[in-house]
Order: C-alpha cells, then sequence, then structure tokens
C-alpha cells in the first residue's frame, strides 16, 4: 500500500477530542517493517494505527484492541484503503507486537514524533525537565517468579510525554542503561532527574558532557556523598575561641492542601559542599522535608537528601522545590494511568517483543492525551470513543461523495 493520510477520511466532530492522528500515522509509517512478504495483509502503520485508535477508545488488551477492530472493520478498511474488509485475529496482533516490528526503532520514532512537538530549539539551561525511571511490567512475571520485562522511561513530566524508553531485562539495571537512554536525546537545556538508581557517579559525568543538567535523589547506598550531604546540614555551633563556621544555606517552602490531608514542603540548599567534592559537576546539594498531616491530626514526617548541577542563580531554592516535584509526576503521570487506567499490570502479553511493543502502544495513548491537557484519562477515553464511533459510522457518506 502506498503512503497515504486518514485525516481526510477522519473527521471527528469539533467538539471530540482533536489529535494529530494524520502525524502519528505518517511517523509510524517509517517504522521498517520485519515480517515475511509473504502472507502479510495488512500494511505494519494501519495495523498499527488501529491499535492506537483502539486504546484511545478504551481497549486495553490485545483482545481487546482485535475485537473493537473486527466491530469496526467495515469502517476501518475503508479508512486505511484497505483491499479486503476484514481486521486481524487476536493471534495475528500477538505476532507482529511480537517479532514483526523491532522496539527499539519503534521507541526512536515516536520519540521524536513528541519530541518535534515539544521544542524547535534548545532551551535555556535547566528549563527542561527530564524525569528518568524504571517500570516493572508485572504481568510478563513468570508464576512463581519475581522478575520481568523492566522498562526504563525518560518522560518530560511538564507536556506529560515519554521522549525515549528501554528494556533494561530486570530491575537494578536501570543505571547500566541510562546512559544509553540519554544518549537518543538533545540534553542541551535539560535537567534530568531520578530517584531510584544507583552509583550515578559514571551518568552524571555523561549528562555534563553533553551539556545538560543532572538532579539526583540521594539513595542510603551511596553511603559516602550522603554521609558529606547529612553531615553538612547538621547543626553546628561556634566554639569559644574559633571562627563561625560558614553560612551558605537557602531555604523555601511551600503549603498544599488536598486529598484529605496538608502537606508541607520544606527545602535548605548550600553550594558549600561543591568546594571540596570529586563529584562530577556538583554544584548544590540540599535538604528536602516533608510533613503530611491527615484529618486526624496525625503527621508524618519524611527527609531527604540531593544534588544537583544547577548553579544558584539558575536554581533556586523554591525552583529545586518544583524540579522535586515535577519528579514525582512520572508516577501519577505516567505509571498510574498505565498500570491502573489502561490495566499494564494485567496484561498477559509474553510473546516475544509484545510486552514491550504493548507499554509503547500506551506511551502513545498517555502522551496525545496529556498533550490536550486531559488530566482525567478514564474520561476522556470514554469521550473519544463516543465520538470516534460518530466518525467511523459517517464513513460511507464521506467515501460516497
Amino acid at each position: 500500500m502506498k503512503d497515504t493520510t486518514i485525516s481526510a477520511s477522519l473527521r471527528l466532530p469539533k467538539e471530540a477530542l482533536l489529535f494529530d492522528l494524520d502525524a502519528l500515522y505518517a511517523c509510524l509509517q517509517t517504522i521498517p517493517d520485519h515480517r515475511h512478504r509473504r502472507g502479510v495483509r495488512y500494511p505494519l502503520a494501519s495495523l498499527l494505527m488501529v491499535g492506537v485508535l483502539a486504546k484511545l477508545a478504551g481497549q486495553d488488551s490485545s483482545r481487546g484492541m482485535a475485537h473493537w477492530a473486527k466491530l469496526r472493520r467495515h469502517e476501518l478498511s475503508q479508512l486505511f484503503h484497505l483491499k479486503r474488509e476484514s481486521m486481524p485475529h487476536y493471534s495475528t496482533w500477538s505476532r507482529v507486537l511480537g517479532h514483526g516490528v523491532e522496539p527499539h526503532e519503534v521507541e526512536e520514532r515516536v520519540g521524536q514524533f513528541f519530541a518535534q512537538a515539544l521544542r524547535r530549539a534548545p532551551g535555556k539551561r535547566g528549563s527542561i525537565q527530564l524525569a528518568i525511571d524504571g517500570k516493572t511490567m508485572r504481568g510478563t512475571i513468570p508464576l512463581g517468579g519475581t522478575e520481568g520485562v523492566h522498562l526504563l522511561a525518560v518522560y518530560q513530566p511538564q507536556q506529560g510525554v515519554v521522549l525515549a524508553q528501554m528494556n533494561v531485562q530486570k530491575k537494578g539495571r536501570e543505571i547500566t542503561f541510562a546512559p544509553s537512554v540519554l544518549k537518543q536525546l538533545d540534553l542541551r537545556g535539560v535537567v534530568g532527574s531520578s530517584d531510584a538508581m544507583f552509583d550515578r557517579r559514571t551518568l552524571s559525568l555523561k549528562v555534563v558532557q553533553a551539556h545538560g543538567d543532572y538532579l539526583w535523589m540521594v539513595k542510603d547506598n551511596e553511603t559516602t556523598v550522603r554521609q558529606d550531604i547529612e553531615d553538612l546540614f547538621q547543626p553546628h555551633r561556634k566554639r569559644a575561641g574559633t571562627s563561625a563556621p560558614p553560612m551558605d544555606f537557602r531555604r523555601a517552602s511551600t503549603i498544599e492542601k488536598g486529598h484529605g490531608r496538608l502537606d508541607k514542603r520544606s527545602i535548605v540548599v548550600s553550594s558549600l559542599l561543591a568546594d571540596y567534592s570529586d563529584w562530577p559537576g556538583l554544584d548544590q546539594v540540599f535538604k528536602l522535608e516533608r510533613q503530611s498531616t491527615n484529618a486526624l491530626g496525625k503527621t508524618e514526617t519524611q527527609v531527604r537528601y540531593g544534588m544537583t548541577s544547577l548553579p544558584a542563580y539558575l536554581a533556586t531554592p523554591k525552583r529545586l522545590l518544583e524540579l522535586t516535584r515535577g519528579h514525582w509526576g512520572i508516577e501519577n503521570g505516567l505509571h498510574h494511568r498505565r498500570d491502573v487506567t489502561m490495566q499494564e499490570d494485567h496484561a498477559q502479553l509474553r510473546m516475544g517483543h509484545a510486552p514491550e511493543m504493548l507499554a509503547i502502544l500506551n506511551n502513545i495513548v498517555v502522551g496525545l492525551f496529556a498533550r490536550l491537557g486531559e488530566t482525567n484519562m478514564a474520561h476522556a477515553r470514554r469521550d473519544f470513543a463516543y465520538h470516534l464511533d460518530k466518525a467511523l459510522a459517517s464513513l460511507d457518506g464521506f467515501m460516497a461523495n
């Protein structure tokens, strides 16, 4: 099938969610098809696009996608100019997602699709945050086992899109693959943030060498640097006959109320450690404290420590509070939506690359909704499904004109 567009034949009502499906379809048409030519009945781009439409309309599993497409086979075959009025069987979806494509080739093109809309030129230093975090697809953990497919994602929390993702095989190997994931991206103007990865000294160096910046939360197992930071923020008293300890501590705090609790987040920041630490690019360290009080008046306190290569004139305490808060957005903005709204952890696909490809389709859907500013994805999917059905039902009349 020659390259074509779908925007001319799929017109959603004005009140519907307006996605740039034509641009996405053009992106999918550049993905190499690794299936044997013999027996191929459905162009790869059309099949993947149907999968995206099915997921936008609320279908979470490959079986659900196949059934949804079958019910709409007449309209979809016209939409994609297919020779036959049919849609793939469930087993075909599994084979194509499992063995017909290379996930890294899909990731590269989908990441470019979202990155192009994100920015046209390098931004101001530290103006773009990229959150780096891993997630295990629990549905891929074998019975009696403890490890399944583990994906490392680079997520842009302000826009709500995944710019890169890689299968790191198992949890605990994020730091090994993180440089390869970040190498795919232009880090100029970017501050990368992470919470759970280990031994980030080498990663820090690579980020700085790529003209980017980092913001890491320090873990207990990073004993030396954590102890240095913790000691710095211990109260210091002036002893008789000695000079006062140097003072370079800046503060900020926020108070938020919601979900039945009151949250106070406070940060203390210092540049003193940068004078003698050999950590690559280190400029500031900080102590982050969160006090959460529930409706019964019970208060819980959590203290974390962190480091960043951003200098004080670019990253004030208030800005660092924003960045640390922004990093947690990957949990609600990506992981929660994939796990809960899209039921990713319940998916039982294990054939070849199928789990990873399912996650890629989910990332596309999350990104498309996020770019429209939709915060309730479950509601947005129902809305899209209603309007899409109306649009598909009108195709007969449109194609006849």
